[in-house]
């Protein structure tokens, strides 16, 4: 049996009649470039999160400069992040004259760990940018404790947290500003790429809608240079429909995560996530440990199985963070899930007997 990492197939086939009416009814109106689609996504999108404004963007990665524009980042600042994630967390703070600075990961939650940050504070430091990785919050309590006694702002990377709950509050509403991507894969993907930012500031909310659309407000009046990091009506219009879908969704994700959790629990040399008492995760990824990753990665995919490791190299030893100087060791923790997680497949589709092929492959490959 062959089963995928996620099956966007299995998704549109459940829902196609209504992705298919939406996209019709935007050619319809030829609103392809901003229009009422959008801002119809974006109104349910931050009450969805719980949050006042949200304003749609092009990717992931645009909604992350947005936000730290927003945030006042610039020439000379640092901003503090972890080295266990996707490139696009940390490669918006160069381009801006800011540094990144990496501290090390919890290694139950894989999120930023509070106890490294005051260390990494200097008084450079702008914002500080956990990420909710896999789907689980970072520990937001003392993170934002921290920020308030320095002054600093905090920043969610909420791309893989659409829904998760930190202490019964949604993630994209527990900080300031708060990003999101909406690529394909993710708990809420667009059929290409979208993000979105979320805030608290109608001002802020005001002054990203003008940067995503080259500084304006008005079509000739533009009070800032801006970017093209607008979001279309097409993938406003899908991520409408899904939007109304992911609840349910996010607790298909949690029901396969109880399955996987039942099976492997007493399964030697499998370590599972234990998600915080505080957090509420939506299983962007269902992520394992076990030693000799590699090899086990290998047998699973002999056996038809599309597992994946997300991330085996840490931002800090990419070879495009070389320029920073830090050596191999300075993030054990980091290093360590490098070496060792291992991503299980999951999506709101995926069947009990699945799962037990999935199982039953790992001890195979074990």
């Amino acid at each position: 049996m062959q089963i995928p990492l996620v099956d966007l197939k299995a998704q549109y086939a459940k829902i196609g009649s209504e992705i298919d009416a939406a996209i019709s009814e935007v050619i319809h109106a030829t609103a392809f470039i901003g229009g009422p689609t959008v801002k119809r996504f974006e109104q349910n999108f931050a009450r969805f999160c719980g949050a006042k404004h949200a304003v749609g963007c092009s990717s992931g990665t645009s909604a992350l400069h947005l936000a730290l524009l927003a945030a006042g980042v610039g020439p000379g600042d640092e901003v503090i992040t972890v080295s266990h994630t996707f490139i696009a967390t940390a490669e918006v703070v160069k381009p801006m004259g800011a540094r990144v600075r990496f501290v090390d990961i919890d290694p139950e939650t894989y999120t930023m760990d509070p106890a490294q940050l005051v260390a990494a504070i200097t008084p450079k430091t702008k914002v500080i940018l956990p990420v909710h990785i896999y789907g689980h919050p970072a520990d937001m309590g003392p993170i934002l404790e921290i920020a308030r006694a320095h002054g600093i702002t905090v920043v969610e990377d909420a791309a893989q947290a659409h829904g998760a709950k930190y202490h019964g509050r949604s993630c994209g509403a527990l900080a300031p500003i708060a990003t999101f991507s909406f690529y394909p894969g993710k708990n809420l993907g667009a059929y290409g790429d979208a993000g979105a930012v979320t805030c608290e500031s109608a001002e802020q909310a005001d002054r990203m809608n003008r940067l995503a659309n080259h500084g304006r407000a008005e079509k000739y009046l533009h009070d800032e240079e801006g970017y093209n990091y607008r979001l279309d009506g097409l993938q406003a219009a899908i991520l409408d429909v899904k939007l109304r879908h992911l609840e349910s969704w996010n607790e298909e994700r949690r029901r396969a995560a109880r399955l996987y959790d039942e099976r492997l629990r007493s399964v030697a040399g499998v370590s599972i996530q234990k998600p915080a008492s505080w957090a509420e995760p939506v299983y962007h990824l269902y992520v394992i440990r076990v030693a000799e990753r590699d090899r086990v990665l290998a047998g699973l995919r002999e056996q038809g199985i599309d597992a994946g490791i997300h991330y085996p190299v840490p931002l800090h030893l990419q070879p495009a963070y070389r320029y920073l100087g830090i050596p191999e060791g300075s993030l054990p923790e980091t290093e360590r899930a490098g070496r060792e997680v291992l991503s299980l497949p999951i999506y709101p589709e995926i069947t009990e007997a699945q799962i037990d092929t999935v199982v039953a492959a790992l001890k195979k490959a074990l």
